[in-house]
């Protein structure tokens, strides 16, 4: 017979939700109910918004979604207030649980390489979420089972209460260096950029998203060192239906941003192209209207990114011949306004003047 424990630090690790408190017990299935609301909107924006099904980014916000949020729900809800057998609900808030919380970090990695151009950094990363997703997965996996299924589980509950911190903690880290790596290269990207208004606001913008990310974090944290395990493991539902929606919003923004800055760029360049060669007159709403197709707010445009569908790529870089304080940044094709490029070369040969221009 599996062991109930009563209301307290262990309370829902095996078996049943057994707590007197009807607040408590109402709390813990509004914020379920609340995790799976939030994971069916997340799913109707991601297809609305998504003009082509495929990509990293599409994949990872879908299933994070549909098959991470709502299955890790319904196994708790299953598994705390119904008869079902543990089979039942621990395989399927298991699956959810695996697809949630590394699908969620895959969906930060996969719009990683907007700000961050170093492709060791970015292997560095993924190879971080693949060892953590295999010795924090499966080691607690084994223990929520063994847990829910033996006679004898005490021994698993409490090695579960001891591998559930380290697991959320090693969660919690990974999630901490990877939104250290937006903010620091968001900042970067902003700081050698024009200091307007509009660049201003989605810094504060992807800094205070960011921020409130960790805060949700550690609240996970505090929640489990406190021992109140029923609350933290129903609250993380929330918290990641919310951090998935958060994600959605503020990596779009970063992705206007980029494309608006990198046509802000290419307008500049055309202008002293045009200069030079004194033969130009290309306007550059023509040039939007010709590459881009749609303004760079719609969501259609942002889902779009061929970045996820090929390898092509478009170095947008200065002169080399000047000291300038812009960096160059290799951005995926289809977030650039204007792909553009004007090149003057001009020769003289025996009295003759050879004028070339490519676009």
């Amino acid at each position: 017979m599996v062991l109930n424990f009563d209301a307290g630090g262990l309370n829902g690790i095996s078996g049943f939700l057994h707590n007197s408190n009807n607040w408590l017990t109402a709390f813990v299935i509004f914020l379920l109910l609340m995790a799976m609301y939030n994971a069916v909107e997340l799913a109707v924006m991601v297809l609305v918004s998504f003009r082509r099904f495929r990509g990293l980014y599409f994949w990872s916000l879908l299933l994070s979604a549909l098959l991470g949020v709502i299955p890790y729900s319904v196994g708790f809800m299953l598994k705390f207030f119904t008869l079902v057998t543990p089979w039942v609900s621990c395989s399927i808030l298991t699956i959810g649980w695996w697809t949630m919380v590394t699908g969620q970090a895959v969906v930060l990695y996969s719009r990683l390489h907007l700000v961050l151009r170093s492709s060791r950094r970015l292997k560095q990363v993924l190879y971080m979420i693949m060892i953590n997703a295999v010795f924090l997965h499966i080691p607690t996996t084994v223990l929520t089972f063994g847990s829910n299924f033996r006679d004898d589980s005490i021994d698993f509950v409490l090695g579960y209460n001891i591998m559930e911190k380290i697991e959320i903690t090693g969660f919690s880290l990974q999630e901490a260096i990877i939104s250290g790596l937006y903010l620091y290269e968001t900042y970067k990207l902003l700081h050698i950029s024009r200091k307007n208004k509009a660049h201003r606001r989605i810094q504060y913008q992807i800094i205070a998203i960011n921020i409130f990310i960790i805060v949700m974090d550690l609240s996970l944290l505090i929640l489990e060192y406190a021992s109140q395990y029923s609350i933290q493991i129903c609250l993380k539902a929330a918290v990641y239906s919310v951090k998935l929606k958060l994600e959605f919003a503020v990596l779009g923004q970063l992705v206007d941003f980029i494309r608006n800055k990198a046509s802000g760029y290419h307008h500049e360049q055309s202008q002293g192209s045009e200069i030079a060669m004194g033969s130009t007159n290309m306007s550059m709403a023509g040039s939007r209207k010709r590459y881009a197709g749609q303004d760079a707010g719609l969501p259609s445009t942002r889902a779009d990114d061929p970045h996820f569908y090929g390898q092509t790529t478009t170095s947008v870089m200065p002169n080399e011949g000047e000291n300038s304080s812009e960096e160059r940044l290799n951005l995926p094709s289809g977030i650039i306004m204007t792909k553009t490029e004007f090149s003057a070369t001009v020769n003289h040969k025996r009295g003759d003047s050879e004028d070339q221009c490519t676009y």
